[in-house]
């Protein structure tokens, strides 16, 4: 059976529990969820600043309460969305590594792991359902512990489901785009926004053995 790794952003995580239902019928899956816009919304009402560096969230200490909770929210809603199968997970519980980013705030990059909570979830036949906080705890992009996680865990696929339809180059959806050209168009600053992290996300994934989507767009060695 194969196994694969399925990072939804906040933004469609609940329409995104139809998919993962569909490939536990003949994989295992686990999932890794975003919560962008709630977490943004919830800094706002807060009066607490929101700001990002190269696709990642500055995190102050209370701004990392406000994560952590919007992440709450969202994981509820992805496993009630998924039902009986699904198992909640929030990384800094389960062992999730993380390297602080200092210059962040209360920040983290996921080292590749694979967490004993999650292997046995899929041992198990269930799905569990990942929320990207790191071991301290630290906030991690979702992207990234998704990468991560899939090359931990041996994962054959890992889907980026976005409310974007790819990767667009020239006015147009890439149906693929190679790892050395995808490190270029990021070294040259040519690409902007949320592709960003998704994007080197994906190259890290490839570059560990595993199978990388972004919407239509496959990122290949």
């Amino acid at each position: 059976m194969s196994r694969i790794v399925l990072k939804v952003g906040g933004a469609v995580a609940g329409e995104a529990a139809t998919l993962a239902l569909a490939l536990a019928q003949r994989h295992e899956v686990c999932v890794v969820h975003g919560a962008g816009p709630q977490i943004s919304a919830e800094l706002e009402r807060a009066g607490l600043e929101v700001r990002f560096v190269d696709g990642r969230r500055v995190t102050s200490k209370a701004a990392l309460a406000v994560v952590r909770g919007s992440f709450a929210a969202v994981n509820a809603d992805v496993c009630s969305a998924i039902g009986a199968l699904a198992v909640p997970l929030f990384g800094d519980e389960i062992g999730l590594e993380a390297v602080r980013v200092r210059e962040l705030g209360y920040v983290g990059s996921p080292l590749p792991s694979s967490p004993a909570a999650i292997e046995d979830a899929l041992a198990a036949g269930l799905v569990p359902v990942v929320a990207p906080l790191g071991v301290g705890p630290l906030n991690v992009n979702a992207d990234e512990a998704a990468a991560a996680l899939s090359v931990g865990l041996g994962a054959d696929k890992l889907l980026f489901v976005t409310d974007v339809p790819g990767l667009l180059l020239g006015g147009a959806v890439a149906s693929t785009i190679r790892v050395a050209e995808a490190e270029r168009l990021l070294a040259a600053g040519e690409l902007g926004g949320g592709i960003v992290p998704k994007l080197q996300a994906a190259v890290a994934a490839t570059r560990g053995g595993v199978d990388a989507t972004i919407g239509a767009t496959a990122v290949v060695a």
